[in-house]
């Protein structure tokens, strides 16, 4: 049997009273009555005081304590420290109060963590906000290209990037992919962005703009924040095509004469591996002919699954089949070529079969289609940019996460 601090009191005071009621029979009748009766109140007013001071000191005391500790930590006046609840001398009590100080702990530490994250959650739909703003603004238009161009996140913010710059006859258009994912990636997202357009003023070939980018951010970017990218420049007066490649999927492109895609690769190198990227980073002509298109895309697109969840007995969609895709788009009504409507909208339509209308998406979807148009050709007799929600069920480009 454990003997407590209180036990020993409550002997104590037992053995109190037997003293007085030994010394009030064995003693006080020496004196007289009046002071008996003094003698014998004083001895109650001592057992009273002991029994009171003991009840506050071993009870009283620390369930106030705990009680001033619970409302302080409920008008949250802990919140730069931490919550330390004295022992009693009533071990009983003792283990109750040990209890709530770790209590009243963890739950601060969870209100803490909880008040951070709401903190987090409003600059996450800030970018949010940012990106949507910026990824859902009309594009520059093209005089001789047709282009259509969309991103649909896989979380709260992108990671993929897309645009249409312009700089006199040249117009770059772009698609880049960060590899590092949440708001590490959208700040140097937004961060190549505004360098690119800045550059974009200053050089005229996509390769000196990113020599110049990559040279600007190499030493203020973590080693693993890196970004690839897959670059156009089409020259309006020249009617050319160029294109600059770091690390990024295939460039595809389908040749109206040959009927037959293409896939383009070069260097294998993404943005801010090397701090020199002038030797490595090069622009090519690319054979651009009217009514030819080309495909730009991030990785989820190829990497798409065929089932709802991953069981490592999925199939991915894959560049052979994305190619067999475009071959197969449809031509527009009442001519004998495709366009950059028809090649986006097959895409997307074979790409939500492929997934069984109902997709799993661990990645950002980016897609750009550019067809070189005759300057005669009008949208009259093209197909609807919308796609009907029949062939794309439960998946839509416009969704906003």
């Amino acid at each position: 049997m454990k003997i407590t601090r209180i036990d020993i009191i409550l002997l104590l005071i037992t053995i109190l009273n037997i003293v007085a009621i030994i010394f009030q029979w064995k003693v006080i009748w020496w004196f007289n009555n009046d002071i008996q009766i003094s003698i014998i109140v004083l001895f109650f007013v001592i057992e009273i005081s002991v029994i009171l001071f003991l009840i506050k000191s071993f009870y009283q005391k620390p369930i106030i304590e705990l009680e001033l500790a619970i409302k302080k930590f409920l008008t949250w006046k802990y919140k730069n420290e931490k919550i330390k609840l004295n022992l009693s001398q009533n071990q009983d009590l003792d283990f109750i109060i040990k209890f709530f100080n770790n209590t009243l702990n963890t739950l601060k530490n969870i209100k803490e963590e909880f008040l951070h994250w709401k903190e987090i959650k409003w600059e996450v739909s800030l970018a949010k906000e940012i990106q949507w703003k910026t990824f859902t603004k009309k594009l520059k238009e093209i005089p001789s290209l047709n282009v259509v161009a969309k991103s649909k996140p896989a979380w709260e913010i992108w990671w993929d990037s897309y645009d249409i710059i312009q700089n006199n006859d040249n117009y770059y258009i772009y698609v880049w992919d960060a590899t590092w994912h949440w708001v590490g990636a959208w700040l140097i997202m937004m961060m190549v962005n505004a360098l690119v357009s800045g550059f974009s003023k200053v050089y005229e070939k996509w390769s000196d703009i990113l020599i110049k980018t990559n040279e600007i951010l190499k030493p203020r970017v973590k080693a693993n924040l890196l970004m690839t990218v897959l670059l156009l420049r089409w020259n309006e007066k020249t009617k050319k095509m160029y294109f600059t490649w770091a690390g990024h999927e295939y460039l595809m492109i389908y040749k109206q004469k040959l009927g037959k895609c293409f896939k383009v690769k070069s260097w294998w190198l993404a943005l801010w591996m090397v701090k020199d990227a002038s030797k490595i980073l090069k622009e090519q002509r690319i054979s651009f002919e009217p009514h030819d298109i080309i495909v730009l895309y991030s990785d989820w697109i190829t990497e798409a699954i065929n089932k709802p969840k991953r069981d490592w007995t999925e199939v991915m969609f894959w560049e052979d089949r994305l190619m067999k895709v475009i071959e197969k788009s449809p031509n527009v009504k009442g001519t004998k070529h495709k366009s950059a409507i028809s090649v986006f909208n097959n895409i997307t339509i074979q790409l939500s079969r492929f997934m069984w209308y109902n997709p799993i998406q661990l990645d950002d979807i980016t897609l750009v289609t550019i067809e070189y148009k005759e300057n005669k050709l009008t949208n009259k007799n093209d197909f609807p940019l919308e796609i009907p929600d029949e062939f794309i069920t439960e998946w839509s480009w416009n969704k906003k996460i």
